[in-house]
């Protein structure tokens, strides 16, 4: 049998390549999605019941434009499939002045035109009587576009509105095989064989042996959840509307981020993998599913230190894999070895507030369609391999 054509394939439906599979789709561009496991499955990067989103983005002023064209399409989203999908609370980033959390959101917010806050350490200890041990030197920047994202719905409903805009859902097909030439793209997924003039390599944390040359790591970082120390989630101020979206650099190496309880369920933190030493590197294929109490022990300590108010030890704790690329920027865009394989990934843990922009990205690249802002510094070609 000879292999279907199609114009595009996307290799993994997570937040990534479900927002490009969508994007393609919208355009009547014929596209076919691949995702190895379920869609909106718990194994890989794109779970956890919400993800933070922020449009003042500390790690780079130039995601500021991403962010915003990100929130307009959560909007199109949540109309073409009736959910809730970005829930806007507003958000504090603090820490000491000229730390990377509170300078890099004040350059972000600037150099973007984002109206936001300065608040001097009294007044975000007042905002936040949740939050002790501030430094004296802290300070706060109060970003009212911040807010929690639901991930499994955003990728159930982007892939579900692929599929009614006519593009193709292979879920539960794992692709054996990728193989670039001047013809096209020769894809063999459980048996069967597609040849796409341009492939979208989408695949999380299984994306580094697809472009080995970018050196992406991927890592393993657990999701944690965690109770009011005297029970229920509405106690001591916690749930999102009185402890909205926080991110707080505790010193040079430690960074607290999370958010109150949403819909009466527990309290969500974590540290940032960016900051203090690089994590060993891990196999996605075969990482353990388990947890270990050292896992959440430093977490735990800061935790304790930084917000009193809640029990330490988690009430829930999930495995989830996110992959850094060298400078912690994504990488975007086509690939050294063909412009026919455009990769996604390298997200450093930061990709969920801008998914469904990078797939509108991938959908401009796709059809040959201008940029509106600079990708300079998200694109593969920045590393000179």
């Amino acid at each position: 049998m000879a292999p279907r054509r199609v114009q595009a394939a996307v290799i993994g439906l997570g937040a990534l390549g479900s927002a490009a599979l969508w994007r393609l789709a919208a355009r009547g561009i014929e596209a076919v999605g691949f995702e190895q496991f379920g869609i909106g499955h718990a194994l890989g990067s794109s779970h956890g019941q919400t993800r933070l989103f922020r449009e003042a983005c500390l790690e780079h002023p130039g995601l500021g434009p991403m962010a915003a064209e990100s929130r307009a399409l959560f909007r199109d989203l949540e109309q073409a499939s009736g959910a809730e999908l970005l829930r806007i609370t507003g958000g504090y980033l603090g820490g000491a002045a000229d730390s990377d959390v509170v300078a890099g959101t004040l350059r972000a917010a600037e150099a973007n035109g984002l109206a936001h806050e300065l608040l001097e350490n009294r007044e975000l200890a007042a905002r936040l009587p949740q939050l002790s041990g501030l430094g004296r030197a802290d300070v706060g920047v109060f970003d009212p576009g911040c807010g929690v994202i639901d991930p499994e719905a955003t990728v159930t409903a982007a892939v579900s509105e692929a599929a009614r805009l006519g593009a193709d859902v292979c879920a539960d097909t794992r692709v054996e095989s990728v193989v670039a030439s001047r013809d096209g793209v020769a894809i063999t997924a459980a048996g069967c064989e597609y040849v796409a003039e341009t492939a979208i390599i989408a695949a999380g944390a299984w994306l580094p042996p697809f472009i080995p040359e970018l050196e992406l790591l991927p890592i393993r970082t657990p999701l944690h959840w965690f109770a009011p120390a005297r029970g229920g989630s509405a106690e001591a101020g916690f749930g999102v509307e009185d402890f909205p979206v926080v991110v707080r650099q505790v010193d040079q190496d430690t960074v607290l981020w999370g958010h109150g309880a949403v819909d009466g369920g527990l309290v969500k933190f974590g540290l940032g993998d960016i900051w203090g030493s690089r994590p060993p590197r891990i196999d996605p294929s075969t990482v353990d599913r388990g947890i270990e109490t050292a896992e959440w022990q430093r977490l735990s300590a800061v935790l304790r230190q930084a917000v009193p108010g809640l029990d330490p030890v988690p009430a829930r704790v999930e495995p989830c894999m996110i992959t850094l690329s060298p400078d912690d920027q994504f990488v975007i865009g086509p690939t050294a070895a063909s412009q026919r394989v455009l990769v996604a990934g390298g997200d450093s843990g930061h990709a969920f507030k801008h998914c469904l922009a990078i797939g509108e990205v991938l959908a401009r690249d796709v059809a040959g369609e201008p940029q509106p802002y600079a990708l300079d510094f998200v694109r593969p070609s920045r590393f000179g391999v």
